[in-house]
């Protein structure tokens, strides 16, 4: 008796030593399970894969509106509606500013959002140059790149002087006549150290550096020159504090500026990321970034604020281990907000901006309503490209877990949205697809090539109830209301005007969708 009850409880010992591990193991498989579904990093693409048909169709007509927007003495001009216009700007100054970009549907050049333009699109080529090379729009970027960083450097001609604005936009908007035409005094307005210029000269300096790194190989005396100016605008709107807003009242109207801050920032980034100087880092890590940067605090891109740029800007180079980058709290602060933006970006995120049409668009501002969703999607599409890069595995918003893939897919819905995937059925790229706007607010688009008209003579053809007899091809025009509804009406500007800077964020969006690859990892090797 004695031994079989010995025998009863070593048995009745290995059941339960058994059973509770199968159950150890058990939980320790589903731990690692779920552990290496959410935390394994995806692959790391490699060279420009296939090519996504509908985002290079688009990209190829959204290139063309650079071209629709030059002045000056036009060079291989591919839009058969345009010529030669405003060769004698600058004159009065006795300097060359006839080249350039047309703003929007006018014909005054704003150096403020010009110099934006060239920024985004610089970063684009820098970013995913690999990529437009594939659908062969990388020379046409490049190109367009230098018809407006020329402009920039004659619009410098001395340390403390830049050219910020040519026409004077009251009486250019008195007039409808196509550019061609125009015959009326195009005056020049400057900032100086007396009426400082903070935040243009500061995004000028950002659009020469960034240019200056796209032109490193292909032409370095060119990048040279565009490093030199850079150097010395950003030393001018850093020591000659001040908005061009207050210098220059009249431009309040048109194009605002709410502060200098994120410019210096956003100029400094370049210029660190072209220079390798470590200053142009301490600068933005430093007070200024204290002072400026608004750690913690999400914001909308576009040509007034830079501050989400800049915040992703600079988080390449912790994702990528910049020299510089290790044990930086003002970096990691940078990147931290950068993680707020992309969160808040994110539908399912429990961060998530309530900022949205029933279609699922970011809508932030009735006037031109898809420069934020687009800018937006942009930065998106840059951040999941570092994570896939550097094989970083997630984003945590709040608790929960997204993958790069999250990202990419929230930057796709944007751009089809804006390509014809939405409620209105109708692409808001002019040019692309079945149905877009045919009575865009532009002055040029609306006016017959061989008619006579003076400054007041073109308005019967504002009015007109006819489609526009030549396409803005390539324009992203303002976009839609609140309630998802568009007005195709050449007198509704809130709604049917395009802009140089929108085509910048849709051609940078466009781009990074159009195939993939792995994120180039320093700019200057």
């Amino acid at each position: 008796m004695g031994e079989k009850s010995k025998s009863k409880g070593c048995f009745g010992w290995f059941l339960v030593i058994v059973l509770l591990a199968l159950v150890v193991g058990a939980i320790v498989y589903t731990i690692k399970k779920k552990t290496s579904h959410s935390s394994k990093p995806a692959p790391v693409p490699g060279p420009p894969g296939a090519v996504e048909k509908k985002y290079a169709e688009a990209l190829q007509t959204a290139m063309q509106f650079f071209d629709v927007q030059k002045s000056g003495k036009l060079v291989n001009n591919k839009i058969s509606w345009r010529g030669d216009s405003a060769l004698k700007d600058g004159s009065e100054a006795r300097l060359d500013l006839s080249k350039g970009m047309y703003d929007a549907g006018d014909h005054m050049k704003f150096g403020f959002p010009m110099a934006f333009t060239a920024t985004v699109l610089s970063w684009t080529i820098l970013e995913y140059g690999d990529q437009m090379e594939v659908i062969d729009q990388l020379k046409p970027a490049q190109d367009s790149l230098k018809w407006i960083t020329d402009y920039l450097i004659n619009a410098h001609p001395s340390a403390n002087v830049l050219y910020v604005q040519v026409g004077d936009p009251d009486k250019d908007h008195k007039c409808w006549e196509r550019p061609e035409s125009m015959t009326e005094e195009r005056p020049v307005t400057q900032v100086n150290t007396s009426s400082p210029g903070s935040d243009v000269a500061a995004e000028t300096a950002a659009a020469m550096a960034s240019a200056s790194l796209v032109f490193k190989k292909s032409d370095s005396t060119y990048s040279s020159t565009l490093l030199r100016h850079a150097k010395e605008l950003f030393t001018f709107a850093d020591k000659y504090r001040g908005s061009y807003s207050d210098s220059i009242p009249q431009v309040q109207i048109y194009y605002n500026s709410t502060g200098y801050g994120d410019e210096l920032l956003w100029a400094a980034s370049w210029l660190y990321h072209a220079t390798g100087d470590k200053s142009y880092l301490q600068y933005v890590t430093g007070q200024n970034g204290k002072d400026f940067a608004n750690w913690g605090s999400p914001t909308w891109f576009s040509w007034d604020n830079k501050l989400a740029g800049a915040q992703v800007l600079l988080s390449r180079l912790s994702f990528f281990h910049a020299k510089d980058s290790s044990d930086n709290s003002g970096l990691q602060m940078y990147r931290k907000t950068a993680e707020a933006v992309m969160c808040g970006l994110l539908p399912k995120s429990p961060t998530a901006t309530t900022d949205r049409t029933d279609g699922g668009l970011i809508w932030i501002s009735q006037w031109n309503s898809l420069q934020h969703p687009v800018a937006s999607a942009f930065l998106a599409a840059l951040y999941s490209d570092y994570m896939l890069t550097s094989q970083t595995a997630e984003l945590t918003c709040s608790g929960r877990s997204f993958k790069p893939s999250d990202l990419r897919d929230f930057a796709k819905d944007q751009a089809d949205y804006v390509l014809g995937d939405n409620p209105m059925k109708m692409s808001f790229l002019v040019g692309y697809g079945k149905k877009f706007p045919e009575y865009v607010h532009h002055r040029g688009a609306s006016i017959p090539v061989d008619a006579t008209t003076g400054c007041t003579g073109g308005f019967q053809w504002l009015e007109s109830t006819k489609p526009n007899p030549n396409v803005a091809v390539g324009g992203l025009v303002g976009g839609p209301f609140l309630n998802e509804t568009y007005i195709d009406s050449r007198n509704n500007s809130m709604q049917a005007e395009p802009s140089t800077y929108n085509s910048a964020v849709i051609v940078g969006l466009l781009s990074s969708l159009v195939t993939t690859s792995s994120a180039v990892q320093s700019f200057t090797t």
